[in-house]
């Protein structure tokens, strides 16, 4: 059984780290540090555990931001090692970056030059974030400077440190209502050579999507002719939403634009379905065209709420092209399972097939719990 997230901060990386941080200033007192930290941990979740021990840098750094922004940098493992006994380096430096986003808001330059160092060994795109709400000025400056970084990983903070919907981060609600300030960073950033920089990219692109459906299309019609191999693959992973909620101009832009000429029918198996087990989806699509028809196709699936109403979830189904006049048949298994972001409820379970975004066949399904059947 893998091993739950909270423990990538554990008492031997919290030992490991103070151990790093009194050999890089004398008067550091390790074991008072460890002491305050290691009791707490294992009543504590992930991010928890990272603000606690955030909590504690901010009682035994120096008081000068300066002084204990030079201290964290010659703890700091050297780039690119992967070796806990080099110096901090992985998940502990999530608290060391919530502690600069603390203590260096007063301190924005020096703040972001720290920032800079830490994401070469792990991530700053949660600390940056207070700087661009409280500075956004300078950061759009330095992230401009950063655009031609050595490094990839401070290329890709440009990218992830903006994303105004970041998972586990501070929301950006700025960026979240107007964009345009990210966007000339995205451009320069679009056919990076690195991949972990382009896939940021595409999920930045993808957040705004969810705001700005139109603003990303138009990107699409602008970037995506004549585009590379790699700017095609970052432009399908920024497309994906858009793709899912059947976008007509994002569909076009992929060449599916067109509804389908023909016919579609859907049935499910087992009509009665218990909580836990998979339904077999078959679509039968028949072409009336006589030219061949490129067709994203999702299914969407109306989960019944506890108050009866439903509420639609879309899921991946197929890519494919029909012959003309030909029939083409396709197989699904849908599991329904526990998960920790939905909650299932017992009732008729509307499935919609879209293809190329418009509705073209249904079928349902009833769900039992374990109990009613």
């Amino acid at each position: 059984m893998a091993e739950p997230f909270k423990t990538f901060i554990n008492a031997a990386g919290v030992t490991t780290a103070a151990d790093h941080l009194a050999r890089a200033h004398a008067a550091f007192d390790a074991k008072a540090f460890c002491a305050e930290i290691i009791p707490r941990l294992g009543a504590l979740e992930l991010k928890a555990r990272a603000m606690c021990v955030a909590d504690a840098l901010e009682r035994h750094l120096s008081a000068d931001f300066h002084t204990a922004a030079s201290h964290l940098e010659r703890a700091l493992a050297p780039v690119g090692s992967s070796n806990a006994s080099d110096g901090l380096a992985g998940w502990f430096l999530w608290s060391a970056g919530e502690f600069v986003a603390r203590r260096g808001l007063a301190h924005p330059e020096r703040a972001l030059a720290c920032l800079r160092e830490i994401t070469q060994r792990f991530t700053a795109e949660f600390a940056i974030r207070p700087f661009v709400v409280h500075h956004p000025a300078l950061v759009f400056t330095t992230l401009q400077q950063w655009l031609r970084d050595d490094s990839e990983h401070v290329r890709r903070l440009v990218s992830e440190g903006t994303r105004p919907r970041l998972p586990w981060g501070l929301q950006l609600k700025s960026l979240i209502a107007d964009p345009s300030p990210s966007l000339p960073l995205l451009e320069a950033l679009l056919d990076d050579p690195s991949e972990y920089v382009r896939r940021s990219v595409a999920n930045h692109l993808n957040d705004i999507a969810k705001d700005h459906p139109e603003l990303v299309a138009s990107w699409l019609e602008q970037f995506l002719p004549g585009a590379s191999a790699e700017r095609t693959a970052l432009l399908r992973h920024a497309s994906r939403t858009l793709i899912k909620q059947g976008n007509p101009r994002v569909l076009a832009a992929w060449g599916r634009g067109t509804a389908l000429a023909g016919s579609a029918s859907l049935t499910i198996s087992p009509r009665r379905l218990v909580f836990g087990h998979a339904a077999t989806l078959t679509l039968t699509l028949t072409s009336a065209a006589a030219e061949p028809q490129a067709l994203t196709i999702d299914y969407v699936v109306h989960h019944v709420k506890a108050n009866g109403e439903t509420s639609p979830k879309v899921f991946k189904g197929w890519n494919v092209t029909v012959p003309p006049g030909a029939t083409l048949t396709l197989v699904r298994r849908h599991t329904v399972k526990p998960i920790t972001t939905r909650r299932y409820y017992p009732g008729r379970h509307v499935v919609v097939i879209q293809a190329n975004g418009v509705a073209v066949a249904e079928a349902s399904f009833d769900l039992r719990m374990p109990r009613d059947s």
